[in-house]
């Protein structure tokens, strides 16, 4: 069976594990914990990082520093993962979905404005698959109306706009390092802090509501409990493992990418011929090969070649279902229709991509699909 992912292992994890405990602490923000911050610091620019246990720790962070109130206004898009909404459904508040684009899976940017009301306090756009969404129309509108933008980059390390690091542009970035993403630990994430108003709150809430970063750094003589927050920092553990993959960013991604581009390739004719779409990137965005998906033309479609591709040993996914037709959400929506978001939801169908992937794998794929494609027509 060819996986839809496999967790690739630089062969430094064990040993940096093995240092951590060495060290002596292995709970949060030790030697390891500062390595990372320094990395994403130094090669990305960010003003400040803090390592969080997942994406959706950093999220609900972010959802703090909003200072989100019950009856605020959010918009988000409906084709994501759940945690992009809930962190701030835990805040109190209404989220207002909005459609996705129709050459994209991204938040149609176009659309926002018209969603912007007097309850409206912050934007919370996606980067898809890495692709970045139009962030100088998002903060446009975002300084217009004095909202806050809170990038969902989950899927978009080392992606860029216009020459800018995904995660840097808003006033918060949200990354992830789940096991199914570019660089993991399993389970991981990290908060971006780009705007200086929001640091100091930031690591009060991310150290249990108390000042004790600043007690560390010497800059008082005891912490105490001083606002909201809980154990968002990972433990050293986690983070020696990440920054064993931090190290080799270069080689992940060049490999990654490499994958994509064959599929771009050598799936693009059946693009040309109608029978299906394959990722599109505007010409602001970079591509940090983090996913790549088919577009079918209906949901019977999808579910049959899922079907054929598992007959053929192998395992691909379909992503989000509509966050606004949940079980959860649905009697909360205020009743518009997003087309594109269930387009996608009944017809995007991710392929495996991973470190470890072969070009002979890579080409028996693009064969199933080019054949179920000949035999579908």
């Amino acid at each position: 069976m060819i996986p839809f992912n496999k967790p690739y292992l630089t062969g430094k994890e064990l040993d940096y594990i093995k240092d951590a405990v060495s060290r002596g602490k292995i709970s949060g923000n030790g030697y390891y914990t500062q390595k990372c911050h320094e990395f994403f610091q130094r090669r990305f620019g960010f003003k400040k990082c803090l390592l969080t246990t997942s994406c959706t720790d950093a999220l609900e962070m972010a959802a703090i520093l909003c200072d989100i109130q019950p009856g605020d206004e959010v918009i988000v898009p409906s084709f994501t993962f759940v945690s992009t909404a809930n962190a701030f459904v835990l805040r109190g508040a209404k989220i207002v979905f909005a459609d996705s684009r129709n050459d994209h899976p991204g938040i149609d940017e176009t659309r926002i404005e018209s969603l912007v009301s007097s309850r409206t306090k912050a934007i919370v756009p996606v980067h898809y698959a890495g692709v970045a969404c139009n962030m100088d129309l998002i903060m446009k509108i975002a300084n217009k109306h004095n909202l806050l933008v809170v990038e969902d980059a989950a899927q978009a390390i080392d992606s860029f706009y216009k020459g800018e690091p995904l995660g840097g542009i808003g006033h918060f970035g949200c990354f992830s390092f789940h096991e199914t993403k570019n660089i993991q630990c399993g389970e991981g994430g990290l908060l971006v802090i780009n705007d200086d108003r929001f640091i100091k709150r930031a690591e009060i809430i991310w150290e249990k509501g108390t000042n004790r970063a600043e007690f560390f750094r010497g800059e008082i003589n005891k912490y105490s409990w001083v606002d909201i927050g809980s154990s968002f920092l990972p433990s050293e553990i986690t983070a020696a493992f990440l920054y064993a993959q931090l190290e080799n960013l270069e080689e992940i991604q060049k490999k990654r990418k490499e994958i994509w581009e064959r599929y771009y390739s050598g799936l693009k004719k059946g693009l040309s011929r109608g029978l299906f779409k394959i990722p599109y990137l505007p010409d602001y965005s970079t591509n940090n090969g983090h996913l790549f998906y088919l577009v079918c033309n209906n949901l019977t479609e999808r579910t049959s070649l899922i079907e054929n591709l598992k007959k053929h040993n192998i395992l691909t996914v379909f992503h989000y279902q509509s966050l606004h037709k949940s079980t959860f959400f649905r009697d909360k929506h205020d009743g518009r229709e997003l087309p594109e978001s269930d387009r996608y939801s009944d017809c995007l169908l991710r392929l495996p991509l991973y470190f470890e992937l072969s070009d002979s794998d890579v080409r028996k794929i693009m064969d199933v699909i080019n054949s179920f494609y000949n035999d579908f027509a």
